[in-house]
């Protein structure tokens, strides 16, 4: 008499152990699982990739930007004039009766550095024409800014919004900005990004067509 029952041979694929207890061979198990993680790994650079386009900022680049405020008087303000030497604090409603360009920047911002070539050289050739460069510091400390102004040689207006109340009044996404005012003082037309030649011209005839 058997005392045993005999064991089932083990099918192709699986091994036995010596307590008659069958495992699966792991091979097809670790393919898998290699798999997966090579497909995950994929995956996640790909969002990380889509993620860091979306978030970084579009520099070099220049959009018309809507805005609630156009066709509407620009938010006045008063903003101590950015100047290593004493001067008035600047009042945007004594400049009506002039086109006025306003430019919000920053001393970190790349764009910025690269469009205030620009913006001087523009200014120098139409401030005969009676339009106001305004420049807007936003949030840089005193020295920075000069800095700023004395790198890129800007001898237009420019004063500081340290406390970002201006930016928010006219709803700033970012820097730089730059909104186009009417001899009326209304917001005519407004760019996003780094301004070019041929943005700032345009946007200059505007202002001066406009009654």
């Amino acid at each position: 008499m058997v005392g045993l029952m005999e064991l089932e041979s083990p099918s192709p694929g699986e091994t036995r152990t010596e307590t008659g207890v069958v495992e699966h061979r792991r091979s097809g198990g670790k393919r898998r699982i290699v798999v997966f993680l090579t497909v995950s790994l994929a995956c996640v650079g790909l969002l990380a990739l889509l993620g860091s386009q979306i978030l970084a900022p579009a520099q070099g680049q220049t959009s018309p930007g809507s805005s609630s405020l156009l066709g509407h008087p620009a938010p006045d303000f008063t903003l101590a004039a950015l100047s290593s030497r004493p001067a008035p604090a600047i009042h945007l409603a004594s400049l009506k009766g002039k086109p006025v360009m306003i430019n919000f920047w920053a001393s970190w911002c790349v764009p910025c550095q690269q469009e205030a070539p620009l913006l001087q050289a523009t200014w120098q050739r139409v401030q005969s024409q009676g339009i106001v460069f305004l420049g807007i510091d936003f949030q840089d400390n005193h020295t920075e800014g000069l800095n700023f102004l004395r790198t890129y040689r800007i001898t237009y207006l420019n004063v500081v919004d340290d406390t970002g109340s201006t930016a928010i009044n006219y709803g700033l996404t970012g820097v730089p900005e730059t909104f186009f005012l009417n001899r009326r003082g209304v917001v005519v037309t407004k760019v996003i990004g780094e301004l070019t030649q041929q943005t700032l011209q345009s946007n200059l005839q505007v202002i001066l067509r406009s009654t």
